[in-house]
């Protein structure tokens, strides 16, 4: 079973399958790196994440491009504001990004290009956009030339003929209600300072929108399998991605389009100005761990705006530990001390009785369910009842579906209970429980009593029992 996920452009579910029969090769718009990224970003990161995941885990190879902007309108305004380079400041966001994807458990892409390496790449795609009439220069810019591409609105499914045209852009961002020539290459203006390249047109630097198709056809090509964003890229961004790229070399750009909704917190848009807009540090703060944010950024559908609240957090941080010491009971009824890593996972049937919630993640990445699933299997498993080969089997698909998901529960440093016993206590209260399953109650109350004169009580549970130390 392949993984399918929702197409934008054919708005249905497709198959995700590389082109090339072998490797997946796909881009997904990184960060741009002028401050630190906030949950919002992270949602898409975090659901791309597990995309790439779970195509690698049921068993096909990736290439994995994410870009850094760190030349646009923003970057070049803050460091305009802090009196810094260009590149002391983005280098710095850059090694802080870096650095949150880390603790959120991200695996790091294939190839990071940055768009100020790849300005002559940019630079020959507008001379051959020029060269073939769909864009022109004007007073040292260029404007792409909206009306030199029928097609132009296929992803976002926008009807030019029913929007007014506007005059033409020069700023990286711009109003979603209209359509207008989009910059190209922005002429050098005294409020950029010192940030500015040569170009035929005289000096400047390259628009945001360009970027991303010189660096995709650098390291994919003229075509590749498929691009991701949040859901907010789709116009203007990758709308103009599309028109400037399959203008310039007469190929389709993506086969697959696929987006990320936005992220909402306590129900309302995230702003400054509502002091709703976290970081990774601001709920650090607060005593939350990026485990617990991964696992909440995870627990609603990538198709559907989340909800993101504070109390949500504290959900998160209950599941995981419910996760934990189960895992625990599984390895110690294995009696198995390691666990296997993400290289460890390599083909969907390791995922054993844990298999449903890994079909939740091949069907269009259905996270939610997915973590319904792996719930529904923790309250059927009773470890205690198992034998040691069918707990560890159990154990090997428990991590297959967290390392889909990208749970590390060592990330989340929870510490031990008190009723994590020694281990020949627990062989105590292992054989105990056999004793009482062959209704052999004398030998069951011996072993409940030599546990208790070890300081710990055993506890009958519906899944078996639990070891309480006495105070």
């Amino acid at each position: 079973m392949a993984l399918r996920i929702y197409e934008t452009m054919k708005r249905e579910e497709l198959p995700v399958l590389p082109m090339d029969g072998e490797t997946l090769r796909f881009y997904c718009c990184g960060p741009t790196v002028y401050g630190p990224a906030h949950i919002g970003n992270f949602r898409t990161f975090v659901v791309q994440d597990t995309f790439r995941r779970v195509v690698e885990m049921g068993g096909i190879k990736t290439l994995h491009v994410r870009n850094l902007t760190d030349v646009d309108d923003k970057t070049i305004r803050r460091s305009i504001e802090e009196g810094k380079t260009l590149t002391e400041v983005t280098q710095f966001w850059t090694a802080k990004f870096h650095k949150d994807c880390a603790a959120l458990n991200t695996l790091p892409p294939h190839i990071e290009p940055s768009a100020v390496a790849h300005i002559p790449q940019q630079i020959a795609m507008t001379e051959t956009l020029i060269a073939k009439g769909h864009a022109y220069a004007s007073e040292g810019s260029v404007y792409f030339k909206i009306s030199s591409f029928p097609n132009y609105g296929k992803l976002s499914h926008l009807d030019t003929r029913e929007l007014q045209m506007g005059a033409a852009v020069d700023v990286d961002e711009y109003e979603k209600e209209g359509v207008a020539d989009f910059v190209l290459w922005k002429a050098r203006k005294p409020e950029d300072g010192e940030n500015f390249w040569a170009s035929p047109w005289g000096e400047g630097r390259p628009g945001w929108h360009l970027e991303c198709s010189a660096m995709t056809r650098e390291y994919l090509g003229d075509t590749f399998d498929l691009h991701s964003g949040g859901v907010d890229l789709v116009f203007p961004h990758h709308e103009n991605e599309i028109a400037q790229s399959e203008c310039c070399t007469g190929h389709q750009m993506s086969r697959l389009w696929f987006h990320v909704n936005h992220l909402l917190v306590d129900s309302k848009k995230m702003s400054k100005s509502l002091g709703n807009l976290y970081t990774l540090d601001d709920l650090a703060e607060k005593g939350h761990t990026p485990a617990r944010v991964r696992y909440v950024l995870l627990s609603g559908h990538y198709r559907s705006p989340l909800n993101f609240t504070l109390s949500s957090l504290d959900g998160a941080k209950a599941a995981l530990e419910k996760i934990s010491k189960f895992e625990k009971a599984l390895a110690a009824r294995a009696e198995i001390t390691t666990v296997p890593t993400y290289a460890d996972c390599t083909a969907r049937e390791q995922a054993g009785p844990f298999i449903m919630a890994f079909d939740a993640l091949e069907a269009d990445l259905n996270t939610p369910e997915a973590l319904g699933q792996l719930f529904s299997a923790l309250n059927r498993i009773k470890p205690a009842q198992l034998t040691p080969a069918e707990a560890a089997a159990a154990h090997t698909g428990l991590h297959f579906v967290l390392q889909a998901l990208g749970l590390d529960l060592a990330l989340e440093n929870i510490a031990p209970s008190a009723g994590e016993a020694p281990e020949d206590v627990r062989a105590l209260a292992q054989q105990r429980w056999e004793a009482k399953q062959n209704k052999d109650w004398a030998a069951a109350d011996a072993l409940r009593k030599q546990a208790d004169e070890l300081g710990w009580t055993i506890k009958d549970t519906k899944e078996g029992f639990e070891l309480v130390a006495k105070c």
